[in-house]
């Protein structure tokens, strides 16, 4: 008798097909929870994604504001260039994907085919530069230097160029207005990279990157970049699963960036240019009878800022380079050239960048110092014609010796003999070689208060410190740098640096006496910049205090608008008291009639007694190279600062040039002292904004003054520039030189007038 049931079934099957059952079932059961979870749950966010996947945006760039000087110049602005891009989805749409339609682009552009098929082509991790690293919808430009022969050829055949377009479209120009080039303090613009779209993606408005955006590298365009470059307008394409554009879903219209006022005035940033160049090519015929051949003048800088705000009138740094080389993405040979050392590195700018001792234009911090210290102004110092210390001999320049002095003479004929022994004596009040557990330091602290060691906080990136060689310092130093001195101290040499390093290697950390009177005199380890002294001399001008430098004055609106003003900042204050700065100021103006710099200045016809000059020079020496001239004015309006790496004394390099500056600002015409107001570019600083047109474009008129008793201008003036018959003219050319240090090599050295 058989047990199989009825079925047909055992009851093992009927287990199995049980639990199969059950497992379709499940399996049917989380499928359909999923799909209530996709379809009903989180239907409004898929739905969005899904949308999202088929819009590619089309980004149209905003045009960039200008950069005006404070009359309303166009410094930065835009001009109109034919800019001819291709639309990489018309070329997929071609048999061979638009080959053929490149290399008849490239015939009438007269371009290699080659180089049309790169710069249209994706950049990904395989595909070098040139490429487009932009979204494939966005029309990839091929150039921006089409003629309108060339866009007439392509517009009459339309056929033979699909998705090929030929547009007006802004580019960045630096206009180079008055002969002004700014290429420092201007910057320049590159496109944003990969890294920089994909961190700012979830962001809006200003505060996301798009692959089509230009941004400021350097100099103003970086650092009022966001004012500067406004918004750029975004075209949404819907594309179907194969890329091709079936619809538009939105479009939002670019808008054009906020112009920036600069407080420069083109016309006396021309002047300063040319003079310190001038300046340099002079230096460089002169004979240097400490090296015996001509002095090299590799680079130097000037500053014109005034005085009764902080703001910069001019800057110049030399080498310098036409920043027009930016334009449209700067080739592979131009930017090897701009950061070679035979260039001289001209993309730094000095002003701000380059550090050097700064000679005897430091004493009057030294003066403020002995003060603060306790020395009185009324006492007589002396000034043999050298002192030794510590084993040394410290010389007066040239040897000279004047007996015992005062301190105003002290700064008028610039005796280092004097500052040494100031320093040497409280060096020793300090406790010597084994200081106090507080000792004064006077004079490190007082160039903390002039500001040294820091940076002034001027509207332009990448500014340097400076350096106030100070205890702490010495300490850092030796902790950094005990190793190597003591390896080099092993080899038994003789040169110079070997006797250093082998006393470093020792005791490096110890504030010896050799280094508090080199630092009284503005040598040593002691660095300042350009723009440093001229906030310092500013200072001295304006009662004491000091002001936060400043390029821009503010941001207008496209229409003429002010948005914000940007308002000079006070710092700190003179750490004297006024009994000093007068001090200071008798001594200073002694300088211009009979001290050092009174060869180029009252003895080349300046009217002291109608415009009163102050100054202070410095020839400051490096370890291994010429002298850098230092020269430091003012005025009762600017400080003009000029400093000459390589270039020789403070006066001989830089006095008449400074003299030239002053002559063109105040319009003195001739060396008999003769003031003609008409010709003067600017006998007062600008502090009015310019007026602005309805369309936003600047009103550009001469500035009027009001003459004050004792003004030497009058109203107006035409635009001049004042310059020796043997200024050279013509194009931007890159300065060479031998050395590109933006510290220089450690020495002692002496001060030098």
């Amino acid at each position: 008798m058989s047990n199989i049931p009825e079925t047909g079934r055992t009851r093992r099957v009927t287990i199995r097909l049980v639990v199969l059952q059950i497992l379709v079932l499940s399996l049917l059961a989380t499928l359909g929870g999923r799909l209530w979870y996709l379809q009903i749950r989180n239907a409004k966010e898929y739905t969005a994604k899904a949308t999202g996947n088929h819009i590619r945006e089309v980004v149209e760039p905003a045009v960039r504001g200008e950069i005006l000087d404070a009359s309303g110049r166009i410094l930065a602005g835009n001009e109109t260039k034919l800019v001819v891009s291709v639309s990489r989805t018309s070329l997929l749409q071609q048999k061979d994907g638009g080959k053929a339609v490149l290399g008849r682009l490239a015939e009438v552009l007269g371009m290699p085919a080659k180089d049309v098929q790169e710069k249209v082509r994706l950049c990904d991790a395989k595909t070098p530069q040139p490429c487009w690293n932009g979204s494939p919808y966005q029309p990839i430009p091929v150039t921006k230097e089409a003629t309108t022969q060339q866009a007439m050829q392509m517009m009459e055949r339309r056929e033979d160029f699909p998705g090929v377009t030929a547009q007006p479209t802004a580019v960045r120009h630096y206009t180079g207005v008055e002969g002004a080039n700014l290429a420092q303090v201007l910057g320049y613009l590159s496109p944003v990279t990969d890294e920089e779209v994909s961190k700012t993606a979830d962001k809006t408005g200003l505060d996301r990157y798009l692959p089509a955006d230009q941004i400021g590298r350097a100099g103003l365009e970086s650092v009022y970049d966001r004012d500067l470059r406004g918004t750029a307008g975004i075209t949404k394409l819907e594309v179907d699963n194969l890329g091709r554009v079936i619809g538009t879903a939105g479009a939002v219209a670019p808008q054009t960036g906020n112009n920036l006022v600069t407080s420069i005035d083109a016309r006396v940033q021309k002047v300063v240019e040319d003079n310190l160049a001038q300046a340099m090519n002079d230096a460089r015929k002169t004979f240097d009878k400490v090296t015996n051949r001509n002095y090299e003048a590799d680079s130097g800088a000037a500053v014109v800022m005034d005085v009764h705000t902080g703001r910069i009138v001019a800057m110049a740094s030399a080498p310098t380079y036409d920043p027009n080389l930016w334009q449209g993405g700067i080739s592979g040979k131009d930017y090897q050239a701009l950061t070679s050392k035979e260039s001289n590195f001209p993309l730094l700018n000095r002003a701000i960048q380059g550090q050097s001792a700064p000679g005897s234009t430091f004493k009057v911090i030294s003066t403020t110092a002995a003060v603060q210290a306790g020395y009185s102004l009324d006492g007589r110092y002396p000034c043999p014609k050298s002192m030794t210390i510590g084993g040394r001999e410290f010389k007066n320049f040239e040897s000279e010796s004047f007996g015992d002095i005062s301190l105003e003479k002290a700064l008028e004929i610039s005796c280092d003999t004097v500052f040494y022994g100031l320093a040497y004596d409280q060096w020793m009040k300090d406790g010597g070689i084994k200081p106090k557990k507080e000792p004064g330091d006077w004079f490190f602290k007082t160039a903390h208060q002039f500001g040294l060691g820091a940076k002034t906080g001027i509207d332009l990136p990448s500014e340097v410190t400076g350096r106030v060689p100070d205890r702490q310092w010495k300490q850092s130093f030796f902790d950094n740098n005990k190793d190597a001195w003591c390896k080099q101290a092993e080899k038994g040499g003789n040169s110079f640096s070997d006797q250093i390093a082998r006393e470093n290697c020792v005791d490096g950390y110890q504030m010896r006496a050799g280094d508090a009177v080199n630092f009284a005199i503005g040598q040593g380890d002691t660095l300042v910049t350009p723009i440093q002294m001229a906030r310092i001399y500013s200072a001295l001008s304006n009662g004491g205090t000091f002001y936060r430098p400043t390029i821009a004055k503010a941001v207008i609106s496209p229409s003429g608008e002010l948005v914000r003003e940007i308002a000079p900042h006070e710092d700190a204050k003179f750490p004297g008291d006024q009994k000093l700065l007068s001090y200071i100021d008798q001594a200073t103006a002694g300088v211009i009639t009979s001290g050092t710099a009174a060869w180029k200045f009252a003895g080349a016809g300046w009217p002291q007694n109608k415009i009163e000059l102050h100054a202070k020079t410095g020839t400051a020496e490096v370890e291994g190279k010429q002298t850098t001239s230092w020269l430091t004015t003012y005025s009762r309006d600017y400080a003009v600062v000029m400093t000459i790496s390589q270039g020789g004394t403070g006066s001989g390099g830089s006095g008449d040039a400074v003299r030239r500056i002053y002559q063109a600002l105040y319009g003195v015409v001739d060396d008999k002292g003769t003031v003609d107001g008409s010709k003067a570019l600017l006998p007062k600083p600008q502090t009015e904004l310019p007026k602005f047109n309805p369309d936003g474009t600047a009103i550009i008129k001469p500035a009027a003054y009001t003459q004050e008793p004792g003004d030497p201008g009058v109203t107006g003036g035409s635009p001049r520039v004042f310059l020796d018959p043997a200024q050279p003219s013509g194009p931007v050319v890159l300065l060479t030189a031998a050395d590109a240090a933006l510290e220089p090599t450690r020495g002692t050295g002496r001060s030098r007038a």
